[in-house]
């Protein structure tokens, strides 16, 4: 036993610095459950923070990051009790509680439809008042495109410089979405006509008459909601391979395709992230503790209608 290490890590060689060798690292099974990790208490982050920190410095199995989406600290590891001992030592060890839960899906908003739409923003107070006008005509992209702005203002409707405030209005309204607050993504938006005030007028307004333009154009061009689809491997024993699949088709998964591999069989499938998250679990009950999975986030895709309506409600009371 060697005590005081100071940046020695899991992994390392220890030799004679006279005959320095380097032996293999240890190839570690890639984590196969993420849980979203929380204090129990306000005030713990920093406790929460360093503990993480360092018991991924002893424990290479676990990963930590911070999703900007949805603003999770994701926490993943080889399953339900690695994870529930990692709670416990940051308990024991940091004295920070914590709370695991399922984590929130990244869900995207999009539109199928074409709409063209007025936004008007008029105020009048004592002294200057706020004057926007625009007409946006909103279209959907291919799938993966993202955003695009389009100016197609000729003769002067929209004086120059008000027309990236109309563009900083779109943008900005993009992230909050239309029907739960998620991204809107793979739209095009051309602002086309509008008017303005020599006095009134200001970047404010146009910014203002634009979000709103948006927000109602979007509405009336079919809005849907999109789930992140994963590509799913799934090694199993041969004879388990109809438990297994049946289990993908429940969670609305589609069998991509099968091989042999060393004695056992390979499920390539994609399925929605939303049906996945304690898939470790279910496969390790299935399968005895014989199947293993890898999982990597593939494309987006519509959530089908019967779900969908459902799913909107429940995501605009979290929101």
């Amino acid at each position: 036993a060697t005590a005081k290490l100071a940046v020695t890590a899991s992994g390392d060689t220890l030799c004679n610095k006279n005959n320095p060798i380097v032996l293999p690292g240890i190839d570690f099974p890639k984590p196969t459950l993420a849980m979203a990790i929380m204090p129990k208490t306000k005030g713990d982050e920093d406790k929460i923070g360093t503990g993480l920190s360092r018991l991924t410095e002893e424990d290479p199995t676990i990963s930590v990051h911070r999703d900007p989406e949805t603003a999770e600290t994701i926490v993943e590891g080889l399953g339900e009790v690695h994870l529930d001992v990692t709670a416990d030592k940051l308990k024991r060890k940091f004295g920070a509680e914590v709370i695991l839960e399922t984590p929130r899906i990244p869900y995207r908003e999009t539109i199928k439809g074409t709409s063209k739409v007025e936004g008007r923003h008029k105020k009048q107070t004592g002294g200057r008042g706020q004057y926007g006008h625009v007409f946006l005509e909103i279209s959907p992209l291919t799938a993966g495109e993202g955003f695009e702005f389009e100016d197609k203002i000729f003769g002067g409707s929209v004086p120059r410089q008000y027309i990236p405030a109309v563009e900083k209005g779109v943008r900005e309204t993009l992230v909050e979405g239309v029907l739960a607050g998620y991204p809107l993504v793979d739209l095009k938006v051309s602002l086309y006509d509008g008017s303005y005030h020599p006095v009134d007028s200001s970047e404010m307004a146009f910014k203002i008459a634009a979000s709103m333009a948006l927000k109602k154009g979007a509405i009336e061009a079919s809005p849907v909601l999109l789930e992140p689809i994963m590509d799913v491997e799934v090694v199993v024993p041969e004879y388990q391979m109809g438990d297994v699949m049946g289990d993908l088709n429940k969670r609305r998964g589609r069998i991509m395709g099968m091989e042999p591999h060393d004695g056992n069989q390979v499920i390539r499938a994609q399925a929605p992230m939303a049906e996945m998250f304690r898939y470790a679990i279910d496969l390790r009950s299935i399968t005895a503790g014989r199947g293993s999975f890898t999982m990597e986030f593939s494309h987006y895709e519509e959530v089908p209608t019967a779900i969908s309506q459902q799913l909107i409600e429940k995501l605009k009371q979290e929101q």
